[in-house]
């Protein structure tokens, strides 16, 4: 009859130490999927800061191509008020030579 007792005690501490690798998978799965969780929010709010930066890029392209077509015509507009100027200056030269 003590081998019934001694039995049982290996049994119970059989059925601890299963519990115990239960517990430790159990917390190790639970970590892991908190894990996943936040880098999953992580990547949501890494795209939408690219959606975000997208936008802005696009603005600051626009803006830059609208700047450029205004210095364009300015140029366009001091080469033709130069020239503009130009004769008339190059006019008065001619008058006050003769």
């Amino acid at each position: 009859m003590t081998q019934v007792p001694h039995r049982l005690d290996e049994a119970m501490q059989r059925l601890s130490a299963a519990l115990e690798r239960l517990e430790a998978t159990v917390t190790r799965r639970i970590e892991a999927e908190l894990s996943h969780a936040d880098l999953e929010e992580e990547l949501a709010v890494m795209q939408d800061d690219r959606s975000r930066l997208g936008l802005e890029l696009d603005a600051a392209l626009a803006q830059t191509s609208a700047l450029e077509k205004a210095r364009d015509e300015v140029l366009t507009r001091l080469d033709r008020t130069s020239l503009g100027i130009r004769a008339v200056l190059g006019d008065d030269d001619d008058r006050t030579q003769t």
